[in-house]
């Protein structure tokens, strides 16, 4: 084989696409000198609002954020328990060591790598606060599930949607299921801004009300402080990018789903695990993450053919050092450790030549020395 160079994203040919929207936006807010908290962030608020099918988005600085900020709108502090998969990024788990609660790790079902609703069903207790599902990779949780458990214990359902904006579950938009939806828009989520931002999806005026205060210091007055709040606010340019992004969504997602199904295709017969959309459920493939037990020889050989790969993650969070005096050990989480030792995400993104993914699929066969696909 040729060698050539494919990289696990690349966000250079998104801009050069949207550079004619990109740069006069830019330009305009600039120009403006309204740059925190001003019309472009409203008017992405409300077109985001609409495409996720909730009546209130409010924008802040990070999925992280996001996520800290629905934990303190639901009120969950010391003595608090709150349940989340085992497998997710740090970012999930993160805001409820910070608010003084505890994340009680449960694990994934090994199949849609998303949390394992009977899993979770045996971790509620009377200090249980709530539930965070995370829709890994891009395909959406078994909401009806994990919506009727937290009903039933009297816990508000968090949608983690940082990976997943655009997929869909029973044919509704994800982040319209819970009681509060959190997003990222860290540049390379498949609605990614030009820097760090997040949002949350809430369709209770309420939560809204009490979200747009926290993110703002506590305020709903100019220096008139409610409660202690958070300095975590969207910034202009970033919604301006994001309002010029959101209107191709969907296009760049069915494409990502395009380019899934040519790996689908041109991998069979390898003996690795490929990632399944399960029934009833939209997948958008922010990865396109495979299962080896040969995770990292194959990673190697495929950097010597030029073609960049990612770990996401080399670690389930109940064996993070940061989470070790919680007393879980290995062997507790064995579906999210063996997703965590095993996973390889190949390239995969909406500007991807159909050529890219025969190369780096082919690449994958040689490793296992088999024949290219008919």
């Amino acid at each position: 084989m040729t060698s050539q160079h494919i990289p696990i994203t690349d966000l250079g040919k998104e801009y050069t696409q949207l550079r004619g929207e990109i740069d006069p936006a830019l330009q305009r807010i600039l120009s403006s000198g309204s740059y925190i908290l001003g019309s472009e962030t409203q008017a992405f608020e409300k077109e985001l609002a609409a495409y996720g099918q909730s009546r209130h988005a409010i924008g802040v600085n990070s999925g992280t954020d996001a996520i800290l900020l629905a934990l303190r709108a639901l009120d969950v502090g010391p003595g608090d328990e709150v349940i989340v998969p085992a497998m997710t990024f740090m970012g999930t788990a993160e805001p409820v060591a910070q608010l003084g609660a505890k994340p009680v790790f449960a694990d994934i079902d090994p199949v849609s790598y998303t949390l394992d609703p009977a899993k979770a069903a045996k971790k509620i207790n009377s200090r249980t606060k709530a539930i965070i599902a995370v829709h890994l990779y891009g395909q959406s949780a078994d909401l009806n599930e994990l919506g009727r458990i937290a009903a039933k214990a009297k816990v508000p359902l968090i949608e983690d949607m940082a990976q997943a904006i655009g997929s869909e579950y029973e044919g509704k938009k994800i982040g319209s299921f819970g009681a509060i939806s959190c997003l990222s828009f860290f540049p390379t989520k498949n609605l990614g801004a030009c820097g760090d931002g997040g949002a949350l999806l809430t369709s209770s005026d309420d939560l809204a009300d009490r979200l747009r205060a926290l993110r703002n210091h506590g305020a709903r007055i100019k220096y008139q402080h409610d409660e202690v709040g958070y300095n975590t606010r969207l910034d202009e340019i970033q919604s301006a990018i994001l309002r010029i992004k959101l209107k191709h969504l969907d296009a760049w997602n069915d494409r990502r789903r395009q380019l899934a199904r040519l790996y689908e295709k041109a991998l069979e017969g390898i003996p690795i695990q490929r990632p399944k959309e399960i029934a009833g459920r939209k997948h958008i493939f922010h990865l396109y993450s495979i299962q080896s037990k040969r995770r990292d020889a194959l990673k190697k050989h495929l950097e010597s053919r030029g073609i960049s790969t990612g770990l996401h993650y080399p670690a389930p969070l109940h064996l993070q050092p940061a989470f070790a005096s919680l007393g879980d050990k290995r062997g507790d989480y064995p579906a999210s450790e063996t997703l965590a030792a095993n996973t390889l995400s190949l390239p995969l993104y909406p500007h991807m030549s159909d050529e890219d993914v025969a190369y780096v699929s082919q690449a994958v066969r040689e490793f296992f020395g088999t024949q290219a696909a008919s």
